[in-house]
């Protein structure tokens, strides 16, 4: 009997199985809310990118909502053609002035933004794209769409990264762009970013920084990682996403005019996709204004942020290297991170775990993600929760 074309599809779910790395999909029955009903469960949410609590802010719902009345469902179109409206240029407007920029551009998603503008930075065979060993899969992702030869550094290893540097100015590089997430979204760790364009700099290189978790979580007021390190004016390129702490969806650069005419001509992700229906850019552009007026969202995240960590910290239970929102619990093997899962679960505390291939087979976590909205009394209970189903597994 013949084998069946897509008999491995099947195999290789099951293998996933077996091992303990696959995913299984939950569903959330309501909005991304800190109290949250997950698969028919009242549950306490550490596991949305959704850091400011802004998804459910009646401002910005008011603002979707609203617009609806004037512009329509859709926008009809790619922005290139006739999907490109007032509001979409608002949203750039303020958002540049939020970061302070000269100008940015917003793309469909942040994943469409490294896949779109990454290959065309570096293109041709005679450039280079320098990246961190642990940067983000869709970083990756765009990187294999260039056909520039590729340099890696370890992880935040600036030694290493000067290194690579100086062969390819050895080796007369027309283009050298080096790229890094500013969050690391496993471990919570920050970029040193400052060191990076200060290497940059001295071999005429151009600097990228992918910001998705930092953007709304670091700097004054969640400007982002330029902010936090004062080096807005010396990165090149800043890439971000609204899905996270701004609380909507899409992707977003930010930087020269310059970048910015250049992207909108040479992104096919951009150019070759249905622009953003009215409701979500007037949902992008209500939340820069609310993150620009409300700082105590921002404020209350920290807070959380420092007692959740400390807390943790003193259960004995091993967060790594984090820095920011982004707290991983480190468990070893799959099965234990997702017996974690599933036992906080019981409890009603909503955190998944990361396993192989998104982190090495042996660093399985549960990846638990801060939130503005979160009181003391929830971070308590879902601590309770840890520290319970930690010792049940030996975990502390």
């Amino acid at each position: 009997m013949e084998r069946h074309p897509t008999a491995f599809l099947k195999e290789e779910y099951q293998e996933l199985v077996d091992k303990g790395f696959n995913w299984d999909l939950r569903i959330l029955q309501g909005g991304s809310t800190p109290r949250c009903n997950v698969d028919g469960k009242n549950m306490i949410m550490l596991c949305s990118n959704n850091y400011l609590n802004l998804s459910n802010h009646p401002r910005i719902i008011g603002a979707a909502r609203d617009i609806l009345d004037t512009h329509g469902a859709g926008s009809g179109s790619v922005r290139a053609i006739a999907g490109n409206m007032d509001i979409h240029f608002e949203a750039e407007r303020k958002l540049a002035e939020f970061k302070d920029r000269e100008a940015s551009l917003i793309y469909q998603t942040g994943f469409a933004v490294n896949a779109g503008l990454i290959p065309q930075l570096a293109p041709g065979r005679e450039d280079i794209i320098i990246s961190d060993a642990l940067n983000h899969g869709s970083i990756i992702d765009g990187v294999r769409l260039s056909h520039a030869a590729r340099g890696v550094f370890k992880h935040k290893d600036m030694g290493e990264l000067e290194d690579v540097l100086k062969k390819a100015d050895r080796e007369g590089k027309r283009r050298i762009l080096v790229i890094s997430d500013g969050v690391f979204s496993m471990d919570g760790d920050i970029a040193p970013m400052d060191q990076i364009c200060k290497l940059a700099m001295d071999y005429g290189a151009m600097t990228y920084v992918d910001d998705a978790h930092g953007e709304g979580v670091l700097g004054h007021h969640g400007k982002g990682i330029g902010h936090h390190f004062g080096v807005e004016d010396k990165v090149d390129v800043e890439m971000g996403t609204f899905s996270k702490a701004f609380g909507v969806v899409g992707g977003l650069v930010a930087g020269s005019q310059d970048l910015v005419n250049f992207a909108y001509n040479k992104s096919r992700t951009w150019l070759l996709s249905g622009s953003h229906p009215p409701q979500v850019a007037a949902a992008q552009l209500a939340a820069v204004e609310v993150l620009s007026e409300e700082p105590e969202h921002w404020e209350r995240l920290w807070e959380n942020t420092k007692y959740f960590k400390k807390e943790l910290d003193s259960m004995g239970f091993d967060t790594g290297e984090s820095e920011t929102p982004i707290t991983p619990i480190m468990c070893g093997e799959s099965h234990k991170a997702k017996g974690l899962s599933r036992r906080c679960a019981d409890m009603g505390v909503f955190a998944l775990p990361i396993v192989f291939p998104m982190v090495a087979r042996d660093k399985a976590r549960i990846r638990t993600m801060m939130n503005a909205g979160l009181t003391k009394e929830d971070l308590d209970e879902a601590l309770n929760a840890f520290e319970t189903a930690g010792k049940e597994l030996k975990i502390i």
